[in-house]
Protein backbone atom coordinates (compact mmCIF):
# COMPACT_ATOMS: atom_id res chain seq x y z
CA UNK A 1 0.00 0.00 0.00
CA UNK A 2 1.31 3.06 -0.81
CA UNK A 3 2.33 5.86 1.94
CA UNK A 4 0.33 8.67 -0.31
CA UNK A 5 -2.76 9.07 -1.74
CA UNK A 6 -3.11 10.07 -5.36
CA UNK A 7 -2.87 13.76 -4.81
CA UNK A 8 0.39 13.32 -3.73
CA UNK A 9 -0.80 14.57 -0.24
CA UNK A 10 0.43 12.20 3.54
CA UNK A 11 -2.36 9.89 4.35
CA UNK A 12 -3.56 9.06 7.31
CA UNK A 13 -1.39 6.31 7.61
CA UNK A 14 1.82 8.71 7.81
CA UNK A 15 -0.08 11.17 9.94
CA UNK A 16 -1.10 8.26 13.01
CA UNK A 17 2.49 7.12 13.00
CA UNK A 18 4.07 10.87 12.86
CA UNK A 19 1.77 11.69 15.73
CA UNK A 20 2.88 8.30 17.92
CA UNK A 21 6.49 9.59 17.27
CA UNK A 22 5.97 12.85 18.49
CA UNK A 23 3.82 11.68 21.47
CA UNK A 24 6.35 8.96 22.72
CA UNK A 25 9.35 10.63 21.63
CA UNK A 26 10.58 7.44 20.06
CA UNK A 27 10.65 5.59 16.76
CA UNK A 28 10.86 2.33 18.48
CA UNK A 29 8.29 3.28 21.05
CA UNK A 30 6.13 4.35 17.87
CA UNK A 31 6.43 0.81 16.28
CA UNK A 32 5.39 -1.24 19.53
CA UNK A 33 2.51 1.28 20.27
CA UNK A 34 1.33 0.93 16.48
CA UNK A 35 2.20 -2.97 15.87
CA UNK A 36 4.74 -1.35 13.16
CA UNK A 37 8.31 -2.65 12.71
CA UNK A 38 10.31 0.20 12.96
CA UNK A 39 11.79 0.42 9.53
CA UNK A 40 8.36 1.28 8.72
CA UNK A 41 7.67 3.94 10.82
CA UNK A 42 10.79 4.91 9.72
CA UNK A 43 10.17 5.01 6.01
CA UNK A 44 6.84 6.77 6.45
CA UNK A 45 8.23 9.59 8.63
CA UNK A 46 10.96 10.27 5.61
CA UNK A 47 7.96 10.34 3.02
CA UNK A 48 5.95 12.62 4.84
CA UNK A 49 9.02 14.80 5.36
CA UNK A 50 9.91 14.92 1.86
CA UNK A 51 6.10 15.56 0.82
CA UNK A 52 6.20 18.69 3.15
CA UNK A 53 9.37 19.77 2.90
CA UNK A 54 10.16 19.91 6.80
CA UNK A 55 12.27 17.98 8.66
CA UNK A 56 10.19 16.81 11.81
CA UNK A 57 12.48 15.32 13.97
CA UNK A 58 16.24 15.07 15.44
CA UNK A 59 17.44 11.65 15.91
CA UNK A 60 18.96 11.40 19.49
CA UNK A 61 20.74 8.68 20.92
CA UNK A 62 17.40 7.83 22.92
CA UNK A 63 14.68 8.63 21.00
CA UNK A 64 13.46 11.41 18.28
CA UNK A 65 13.30 15.33 19.10
CA UNK A 66 10.81 16.89 17.62
CA UNK A 67 11.48 20.56 15.21
CA UNK A 68 9.00 23.37 15.97
CA UNK A 69 7.63 22.47 12.74
CA UNK A 70 6.53 18.98 14.24
CA UNK A 71 5.08 20.27 17.07
CA UNK A 72 3.29 22.18 15.06
CA UNK A 73 2.28 19.91 12.78
CA UNK A 74 1.40 17.48 15.85
CA UNK A 75 -0.70 20.90 17.19
CA UNK A 76 -2.91 20.80 13.73
CA UNK A 77 -3.70 17.26 13.16
CA UNK A 78 -3.70 15.69 17.35
CA UNK A 79 -7.60 16.76 17.55
CA UNK A 80 -8.91 15.32 14.34
CA UNK A 81 -6.82 11.79 14.69
CA UNK A 82 -7.88 11.59 18.00
CA UNK A 83 -12.09 12.34 16.99
CA UNK A 84 -11.51 9.84 14.35
CA UNK A 85 -9.87 7.17 16.67
CA UNK A 86 -12.49 7.96 19.38
CA UNK A 87 -15.67 7.42 16.55
CA UNK A 88 -14.01 4.29 14.80
CA UNK A 89 -12.73 2.83 18.38
CA UNK A 90 -16.23 0.99 18.67
CA UNK A 91 -18.97 1.24 22.19
CA UNK A 92 -16.16 -0.48 24.41
CA UNK A 93 -15.41 0.95 27.92
CA UNK A 94 -13.34 3.64 27.95
CA UNK A 95 -9.85 3.38 29.27
CA UNK A 96 -8.48 5.00 32.68
CA UNK A 97 -7.78 9.06 32.80
CA UNK A 98 -4.00 8.98 33.17
CA UNK A 99 -3.61 12.04 35.51
CA UNK A 100 -0.45 13.44 37.01
CA UNK A 101 1.28 16.11 38.94
CA UNK A 102 2.88 16.89 41.96
CA UNK A 103 2.35 14.44 45.08
CA UNK A 104 0.66 16.55 47.33
CA UNK A 105 -0.98 18.89 45.40
CA UNK A 106 -2.91 15.56 44.24
CA UNK A 107 -2.92 14.09 47.61
CA UNK A 108 -4.53 17.25 49.57
CA UNK A 109 -6.49 18.54 46.83
CA UNK A 110 -6.95 16.82 43.08
CA UNK A 111 -7.73 13.14 44.73
CA UNK A 112 -10.35 14.21 47.07
CA UNK A 113 -12.15 16.25 44.84
CA UNK A 114 -12.50 13.32 42.23
CA UNK A 115 -13.60 10.86 44.82
CA UNK A 116 -17.30 11.58 44.04
CA UNK A 117 -16.87 9.94 40.22
CA UNK A 118 -15.38 6.77 41.47
CA UNK A 119 -19.09 5.80 42.19
CA UNK A 120 -19.68 6.91 39.00
CA UNK A 121 -17.09 4.14 36.71
CA UNK A 122 -14.41 6.57 36.62
CA UNK A 123 -11.05 4.96 36.22
CA UNK A 124 -8.15 7.01 37.34
CA UNK A 125 -4.09 5.88 37.17
CA UNK A 126 -2.42 8.83 38.85
CA UNK A 127 1.22 9.50 38.26
CA UNK A 128 3.76 12.10 40.73
CA UNK A 129 6.74 13.60 39.86
CA UNK A 130 8.31 16.84 39.03
CA UNK A 131 6.88 19.53 36.62
CA UNK A 132 8.84 19.27 33.78
CA UNK A 133 9.13 15.38 33.49
CA UNK A 134 5.56 14.94 33.58
CA UNK A 135 4.99 18.14 30.86
CA UNK A 136 6.59 16.20 28.63
CA UNK A 137 5.07 12.91 29.44
CA UNK A 138 1.93 14.58 28.49
CA UNK A 139 3.29 15.93 25.17
CA UNK A 140 4.25 12.33 24.67
CA UNK A 141 1.01 11.59 24.87
CA UNK A 142 1.65 8.98 28.60
CA UNK A 143 -0.48 11.32 30.39
CA UNK A 144 -4.41 12.52 29.49
CA UNK A 145 -4.41 15.57 32.56
CA UNK A 146 -1.28 17.07 34.10
CA UNK A 147 -1.61 19.41 37.35
CA UNK A 148 1.99 21.21 36.59
CA UNK A 149 3.58 24.04 39.03
CA UNK A 150 5.37 25.74 36.17
CA UNK A 151 3.71 26.78 33.10
CA UNK A 152 3.72 24.79 30.13
CA UNK A 153 5.14 26.27 26.90
CA UNK A 154 4.26 25.15 22.79
CA UNK A 155 1.12 25.00 21.15
CA UNK A 156 0.55 20.51 21.82
CA UNK A 157 -0.08 21.69 25.38
CA UNK A 158 -2.90 23.96 26.31
CA UNK A 159 -3.29 24.87 29.89
CA UNK A 160 -5.41 27.06 32.28
CA UNK A 161 -4.40 28.21 35.95
CA UNK A 162 -5.96 26.44 38.40
CA UNK A 163 -4.64 27.68 41.64
CA UNK A 164 -2.59 30.38 43.36
CA UNK A 165 -0.75 28.35 46.08
CA UNK A 166 0.72 31.24 48.79
CA UNK A 167 3.63 30.04 50.69
CA UNK A 168 4.29 30.54 54.52
CA UNK A 169 7.40 30.29 56.83
CA UNK A 170 6.46 28.19 59.65
CA UNK A 171 7.69 26.68 62.58
CA UNK A 172 6.33 24.10 66.10
CA UNK A 173 5.46 26.63 68.53
CA UNK A 174 7.84 25.49 70.86
CA UNK A 175 10.40 27.28 68.23
CA UNK A 176 8.27 29.94 67.70
CA UNK A 177 8.47 31.10 70.78
CA UNK A 178 12.71 31.16 70.59
CA UNK A 179 12.72 33.27 67.89
CA UNK A 180 11.48 36.48 68.67
CA UNK A 181 11.71 39.49 66.48
CA UNK A 182 13.95 40.91 63.82
CA UNK A 183 13.97 37.58 60.85
CA UNK A 184 15.68 36.40 59.24
CA UNK A 185 18.21 36.54 61.82
CA UNK A 186 16.27 35.19 64.55
CA UNK A 187 16.03 31.74 62.54
CA UNK A 188 20.03 31.66 62.78
CA UNK A 189 20.09 28.84 65.54
CA UNK A 190 16.96 27.40 64.45
CA UNK A 191 17.66 23.95 61.94
CA UNK A 192 15.93 24.84 58.42
CA UNK A 193 13.48 21.37 57.12
CA UNK A 194 13.87 21.32 53.29
CA UNK A 195 12.43 18.79 50.45
CA UNK A 196 15.43 19.24 48.16
CA UNK A 197 19.07 19.90 48.69
CA UNK A 198 18.66 23.22 46.72
CA UNK A 199 15.89 24.57 48.74
CA UNK A 200 13.57 25.88 46.09
CA UNK A 201 11.34 27.12 47.52
CA UNK A 202 12.54 28.72 50.88
CA UNK A 203 15.46 30.30 48.56
CA UNK A 204 12.44 31.92 46.95
CA UNK A 205 10.64 33.04 50.59
CA UNK A 206 14.47 34.95 50.86
CA UNK A 207 14.67 36.66 47.82
CA UNK A 208 10.89 37.79 48.09
CA UNK A 209 10.45 38.51 51.48
CA UNK A 210 13.93 38.98 53.06
CA UNK A 211 15.50 40.64 49.47
CA UNK A 212 18.31 38.18 50.90
CA UNK A 213 20.20 35.22 49.20
CA UNK A 214 19.77 32.30 51.62
CA UNK A 215 23.15 30.73 52.30
CA UNK A 216 22.63 28.11 55.06
CA UNK A 217 22.24 24.39 54.44
CA UNK A 218 18.95 22.42 55.39
CA UNK A 219 19.63 20.21 58.55
CA UNK A 220 16.73 18.02 57.22
CA UNK A 221 15.80 17.34 53.89
CA UNK A 222 12.76 14.67 52.35
CA UNK A 223 11.77 14.96 49.34
CA UNK A 224 7.81 15.07 50.05
CA UNK A 225 6.57 18.36 51.44
CA UNK A 226 3.97 16.17 53.88
CA UNK A 227 7.07 14.87 55.45
CA UNK A 228 8.22 18.30 55.75
CA UNK A 229 5.34 19.31 57.35
CA UNK A 230 5.47 16.54 59.68
CA UNK A 231 8.38 17.48 60.72
CA UNK A 232 8.54 20.74 61.16
CA UNK A 233 5.76 20.35 63.46
CA UNK A 234 7.08 17.73 65.52
CA UNK A 235 9.75 20.35 66.36
CA UNK A 236 12.99 19.58 63.90
CA UNK A 237 12.77 23.45 63.10
CA UNK A 238 11.17 26.32 60.59
CA UNK A 239 10.62 25.34 56.81
CA UNK A 240 8.17 27.10 53.99
CA UNK A 241 5.12 25.34 53.03
CA UNK A 242 2.27 25.97 50.52
CA UNK A 243 -0.38 27.60 52.96
CA UNK A 244 -2.99 25.26 51.59
CA UNK A 245 -0.83 22.14 53.01
CA UNK A 246 -1.04 23.37 56.55
CA UNK A 247 -3.59 24.53 56.76
CA UNK A 248 -4.65 22.34 59.12
CA UNK A 249 -1.87 22.90 61.34
CA UNK A 250 -2.18 26.17 61.41
CA UNK A 251 -5.37 26.50 62.20
CA UNK A 252 -4.88 24.13 65.21
CA UNK A 253 -2.09 25.61 66.44
CA UNK A 254 0.27 22.75 65.47
CA UNK A 255 2.33 25.10 63.22
CA UNK A 256 2.57 28.95 63.56
CA UNK A 257 3.29 31.03 60.80
CA UNK A 258 6.50 33.23 62.11
CA UNK A 259 5.53 36.29 59.41
CA UNK A 260 2.55 37.75 57.49
CA UNK A 261 4.22 39.85 54.77
CA UNK A 262 1.73 41.99 53.05
CA UNK A 263 3.34 40.90 49.80
CA UNK A 264 4.00 36.39 50.29
CA UNK A 265 4.90 34.44 47.56
CA UNK A 266 2.84 32.70 45.10
CA UNK A 267 2.92 30.23 42.80
CA UNK A 268 0.11 29.56 40.01
CA UNK A 269 -0.58 26.24 39.27
CA UNK A 270 -1.83 25.02 35.85
CA UNK A 271 -4.25 22.26 34.44
CA UNK A 272 -2.59 20.86 31.25
CA UNK A 273 -3.69 19.08 28.06
CA UNK A 274 -3.08 17.67 24.45
CA UNK A 275 -4.87 20.28 22.38
CA UNK A 276 -6.96 18.66 20.39
CA UNK A 277 -10.25 16.75 20.71
CA UNK A 278 -10.94 15.92 24.78
CA UNK A 279 -12.89 12.32 25.19
CA UNK A 280 -15.78 12.49 27.15
CA UNK A 281 -14.21 10.85 30.44
CA UNK A 282 -11.46 12.81 30.19
CA UNK A 283 -13.25 15.66 30.26
CA UNK A 284 -15.37 14.84 33.29
CA UNK A 285 -12.09 14.47 34.96
CA UNK A 286 -10.49 18.12 33.64
CA UNK A 287 -14.40 19.96 34.78
CA UNK A 288 -14.27 18.48 37.81
CA UNK A 289 -10.97 19.68 38.67
CA UNK A 290 -11.82 22.76 37.96
CA UNK A 291 -14.61 23.52 39.93
CA UNK A 292 -13.28 22.26 42.77
CA UNK A 293 -10.55 24.39 42.56
CA UNK A 294 -12.36 27.24 42.80
CA UNK A 295 -12.68 27.25 46.71
CA UNK A 296 -8.87 26.23 46.80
Amino acid sequence: MSDRNPDGSPDLNQLRTFLAVHRTGSFTAAAALLGLSQPTVTAQIRALEGRLGLRLFDRLARGAAPTPAADELAADVAGPLDALAAATGGTGEPGPVRLAGPAEMLSVLVLPALAPLAGHGLRLRVTTGLADDLLAGLRQGRFDLVVSTTRPRGRVVAADPLMDEEFVLVAAPTWAARTGPGLPAALRDVPLVGYAADLPIVRRYWRHVFGARLTRPAAVTVPDLRAVRAAVAAGAGFSVLPRYLCAGELASGALVPLLEPDDPPINTAFLAQRTGTVEPHVAAVRDRIREAARSW
